[in-house]
């Protein structure tokens, strides 16, 4: 793991320094988890790299999704040491030919301590920038750009030949693809690693573990959320539907105890001197709340409405009736398409997109324009009882945003709040509006799940 075992109090150092480091990604570690942790480093000791990264995943996580973070933070603060780098060196200069079909052959074998090598070796020859001496510039980008690893998969496969000959010759294909695949972004990941511990032997391992590595799912900002990123949180939508459901049900409980009347509670003190021995509670009506979702599912805001839209859906037994609308320019509902979600919730942008009409002449989002629209036509979804939640970033393209309107939806709804994805320093820049919004309706920022699940179960009504 290095070349000396860590002393007691670099063990100590290191472990506090991944403990806190995982805490600056939201993860709860508390300090029993943490002592835990030092129990299980104490009884595995530091031999073998892989037992610690067990022993301590074992103590310190709460979840699976978990694990990717984890993972990169531990090669931080328990790195393989500079062996690799000592065996880079020894064989740099590498020609990038020579390192490609090196490459290639630790590929075929799948030997796992050669790409280990190949990484340190592909750093140190293609990654580093900078014309000052001792630079601390690693760039994986960099590295990777120079290597183009992707472009090996047909060369791996060739030298596989014969050997994964079947009947069914395409099925087989398929399979070794994969696996080649999951091989060259196992060796991507190694690269990254290299890079970042490269960097924190310069920086410090705790400024790097903090900057350098993406959080959880449910951390990721909505607004710079790409494709792959985008489905993975879709996978979180069920866990974090169920743990709001259990949430509300809660909430739910404890209101329908009701609430002190003090009148009456008063009143009937008088019995015994004054003294409220026995209070009176005001009992709650049981109906639940009906809600509605308005959404803009324009532009880079998109993902940020699909994604709070496949949550509602999943919470729609919390309420009497839930009812979703969507809109760039016009407004359309469009409550029946998602209701199919759960069967293709990655389409979901591309139906809404398809079966409503959202744009009138042109294709930029209207604020103004969209609010006045569901005012006049959808005027019944809104009543004393019902919630209204819109999303949407609150930038008008420079057209009227028809505060008119808004405050006509908000005086006939019981509650408006308004999920902004954009961080309040950006509220009012440009052609944002947030700021005359918000003076209208309560406007929170939203910008990815974790805060999205906690205003959700924060504001939801009982």
């Amino acid at each position: 793991m290095s070349p000396a075992e860590p002393t007691e109090a670099g063990a100590v150092a290191r472990l506090t320094g991944l403990v806190g480091a995982l805490r600056a990604h939201g993860f709860g570690i508390g300090t029993g988890e943490t002592v835990d942790a030092g129990h299980a480093l104490d009884a595995v000791g530091f031999t073998d790299r892989e037992r610690v990264r067990e022993a301590l995943a074992a103590t310190l996580l709460h979840g699976e999704g978990q694990r990717p973070v984890f993972d990169r933070v531990f090669d931080l603060y328990f790195p393989l040491g500079q062996t690799r780098a000592a065996e880079a060196h020894a064989h740099a200069p590498a020609d990038l030919a020579t390192l490609r079909e090196r490459l290639a052959e630790a590929l075929t074998a799948g030997d796992g301590a050669a790409l280990d090598r190949l990484a340190a070796e592909a750093v140190d020859g293609f990654g580093g920038f900078g014309s000052a001496p001792g630079s601390d510039g690693w760039s994986s980008y960099r590295t990777l750009s120079r290597l183009r690893p992707e472009t090996l998969l047909a060369r791996v496969r060739e030298r596989h030949g014969a050997a994964f000959a079947a009947e069914d010759a395409e099925f087989t294909d398929r399979l070794l693809d994969d696996e080649i695949r999951r091989l060259i972004e196992a060796f991507r990941e190694r690269v990254r690693t290299e890079a970042r511990r490269r960097v924190a032997e310069r920086q410090g391992r705790d400024p790097v573990a903090r900057r350098a590595v993406a959080g959880t799912a449910d951390q990721m900002d909505f607004l710079l959320a790409g494709r792959a990123q985008l489905d993975e949180l879709r996978r979180t939508v069920r866990p974090l539907a169920r743990k709001l459901a259990t949430r509300l049900a809660a909430r739910r409980r404890r209101a329908a105890r009701g609430e002190i009347d003090l009148r009456r509670t008063l009143r009937r003190s008088l019995s015994t001197g004054g003294v409220p021995v026995r209070p009176v509670l005001r009992r709650r009506s049981p109906r639940r709340p009906e809600l509605v979702l308005l959404c803009d599912v324009s532009g880079s805001v998109a993902g940020f409405a699909q994604f709070t839209m496949l949550l509602v859906q999943a919470l729609h037994d919390q309420f009497s009736r839930v009812r979703v609308f969507a809109f760039v320019n016009r407004v359309d509902e469009v409550t029946r398409l998602i209701a199919r979600g759960p069967a293709d919730p990655a389409g979901l942008g591309d139906r809404i997109l398809a079966e409503a009409e959202l744009t009138g002449w042109h294709g930029q989002s209207d604020y103004g324009t969209a609010l006045g629209e569901f005012a006049d036509r959808y005027a019944e979804a809104v009543g004393p009882r019902t919630v209204v939640f819109v999303l949407g970033d609150a930038r008008t393209n420079g057209s009227d945003p028809n505060l008119a309107a808004l405050k006509r939806i908000a005086g006939r709804a019981r509650r408006v709040h308004w999920l902004n994805p954009e961080q309040p320093s950006l509220w009012g820049t440009g052609d944002s509006v947030a700021p005359a919004y918000a003076s209208l309706v309560e406007m929170r920022p939203c910008r990815n799940a974790r805060q999205l699940g906690a205003l959700i179960g924060r504001l939801l009504p009982v």
